[in-house]
């Protein structure tokens, strides 16, 4: 089995950082090197003082990666600009999407979380894991994490797809929504379909996994199977909703996606049955 592109770690090497990829974040955004036509990621050698502050990642391809926040104030240097990380989505690789990801969520969480929100005294880091700790009563903060659910409603060889309107680009997806305190994920799902378009489901299962960086979520993908109802959308997030067949698709989200990866393998499922009929 080949090594993984991307091995994941906590604690930083004791290498010189000159030669790793530096991954600032303010906020959503993320500060790139415009060189030679292309967007690069910096390197601690072009950035030195915030990788000095910067946290371990992991090593891509045997490259060793950092995140850091970007104070609010701080001006992008010469060559660089900050841009929105979601802008991304379809220019680098699944790999390299993940680690920008993981570098937005650990700049957000390593910058709010300076100060302990029970006492307001300083955190310190936790040797070995993703972590700070507050220097007194000694309450750790993680990077939050906010579990959603997302799922594919088929009827025979037909999908639910449903455009929402607060979305970019007039493409449609799957149903999706955050995970609400006290919830299972099956009741999630349950509930976000019901508000959204107003249909019942039945036979509701397990597909697989992806996080999200934007929301800071896990996304967990379902199948399920229309079960009774009109479609009836909620006005707000959804603007409109209808059923698809494989032959007749309207614009769909990125190929990385989870939603495309649920879309994909129903078509696949279709089309393998009208062969073997």
């Amino acid at each position: 089995m080949s090594q993984p592109r991307f091995i994941p770690g906590h604690d930083a090497p004791t290498r010189s950082r000159d030669t790793a990829l530096l991954f600032a974040a303010r906020g959503l955004d993320l500060l790139i090197v415009e060189r030679d036509g292309a967007m690069h990621i910096p390197t601690g050698a072009e950035l030195p003082a915030l990788a000095a502050e910067a946290h371990f990642l992991g090593a891509l391809d045997g490259v060793d990666c950092y995140a850091v926040a970007l104070p609010k104030d701080t001006e992008p240097p010469a060559g660089m600009k900050l841009v929105p990380a979601r802008g991304l989505y379809t220019q680098v690789d699944e790999v390299l999407f993940g680690i920008v990801g993981r570098a937005l969520a650990t700049a957000e969480w390593d910058i709010t979380h300076r100060f302990c929100g029970h006492d307001g005294q300083p955190t310190v880091l936790v040797p070995g894991e993703r972590a700070r700790r507050c220097s007194v009563c000694r309450t750790p903060f993680y990077p939050r994490i906010s579990p959603a659910v997302i799922v594919l409603i088929t009827r025979g060889d037909s999908m639910l797809l449903a455009r929402n309107a607060n979305f970019p680009g007039a493409f449609f997806s799957t149903l999706a929504g955050f995970v609400d305190v006290g919830e299972s994920l099956e009741e999630t799902v349950v509930r976000e379909v019901k508000e959204e378009v107003g249909v019942e489901l039945k036979n509701l299962r397990y597909f697989g996994s992806q996080p999200w960086p934007f929301g800071r979520s896990l996304m967990l993908g379902f199948t399920a199977e229309y079960a009774g109802g009109d479609i009836q959308v909620d006005g707000k997030e959804i603007a409109e909703a209808g059923w698809f067949t494989p032959d007749n698709l309207p614009n769909l989200p990125p190929p990385m996606s989870i939603a495309r990866q649920l879309i994909n393998s129903f078509i696949a499922q279709v089309k393998a049955r009208s062969t073997q009929g």
